[in-house]
């Protein structure tokens, strides 16, 4: 286990890398310079901000310095918020977005094992087919989208809810089924074929004949095995969470890492974009190895194997 969990870290590590070397590259790709825009006609002075954020150094330089803010874990100065730091964005737009996400992830999940349950329990039925009906327009229509349609329906036309901003709990309430409703129609939908797939296994005819509950043999011995396709996708989906919630954050002003990163990329403020892509990526990555590790949990039959065994 030891030698499994090295070696997914230092997998970890060069896809971080990659990453971070990818992002910079292509950022410098861009023409131009931050400050261009600037409205100033004295050349001397964008010298000087370009020599203060080191952009008029070799792009060799540039990119040491840039390795040495990732692992020194300091992304230095906005070169738009001077006053600002990388760092302190980050810590002061992580925490909602990460909260955000997290009522996400736990919505959608109880929500589309709950669905997808019921589904297969019914299959055929009434309940099975708006279920899936439910599955299949939550797949079909972006959140972008249903963030729009809620705002409109739920709080303008109606006034039940507030439109924007984070700071109350009835102001969670609409960014958060915008964004949960994809992921939860996925998860019903490989949950409901999962489970018919699970029922008809002998284990569980088994079960019934010894006289168990349908309670117990469902949530004890069924769901476990049903849930395995869930938690397979539920690295991918994190990550379509993650990179939904900037979206979803700028549609209802949510001052999150999504107000940062956008605006970053407006106005061409290198630090905040690199430094957002790469620890949303090393975030990402952990929780993909999370996920790894969770899904060895449930399904003990997956054994670690040595280097090039089968």
């Amino acid at each position: 286990m030891a030698k499994y969990i090295l070696k997914r870290f230092i997998y970890m590590i060069v896809t971080v890398f990659i990453i971070a070397t990818l992002t910079f590259f292509l950022m410098n790709l861009l023409p131009g310079s931050p400050f261009n825009e600037e409205r100033t006609t004295n050349e001397a002075v964008q010298r000087n901000l370009e020599a203060h954020y080191h952009l008029d150094e070799p792009l060799v330089v540039q990119y040491v310095l840039y390795l040495k803010s990732i692992v020194t874990l300091d992304f230095g100065p906005s070169i738009k918020q001077p006053t600002e730091t990388v760092n302190s964005l980050l810590g002061r737009g992580f925490p909602i977005s990460a909260e955000l996400g997290v009522w996400t992830i736990l919505i959608a999940l109880i929500s589309g094992v709950a669905l997808g349950v019921f589904a297969a329990l019914k299959h055929n039925g009434v309940i099975d087919y708006i279920a899936m009906t439910i599955a299949v327009l939550g797949i079909s229509i972006p959140n972008f989208v249903l963030a729009t349609l809620l705002i409109q329906q739920l709080a303008v036309n109606l006034g039940v809810l507030p439109a924007a901003t984070w700071s109350s709990p009835q102001h969670m309430v609409l960014p958060i089924v915008a964004l949960a409703t994809g992921p939860m129609a996925i998860i019903a939908r490989l949950t409901r074929s999962s489970m018919l797939e699970t029922l008809t296994q002998d284990y569980i005819k088994m079960a019934r004949a010894k006289g168990l509950s349908p309670a117990k043999i469902i949530v004890k011995h069924a769901l476990k095995n049903a849930l395995m396709p869930v938690v397979t996708i539920l690295g991918t989906l994190l990550a379509g969470v993650l990179t939904g919630t900037f979206v979803i954050e700028k549609i209802f002003a949510i001052p999150g890492m999504g107000k940062y990163f956008v605006e970053g990329i407006n106005q061409r403020d290198y630090p905040v974009i690199m430094g957002t892509t790469v620890f949303y990526s090393a975030f990402l990555v952990l929780m993909l190895f999370l996920v790894d590790i969770a899904y060895g949990i449930l399904d003990p039959r997956i054994k670690l194997h040595k280097e090039g065994g089968k």
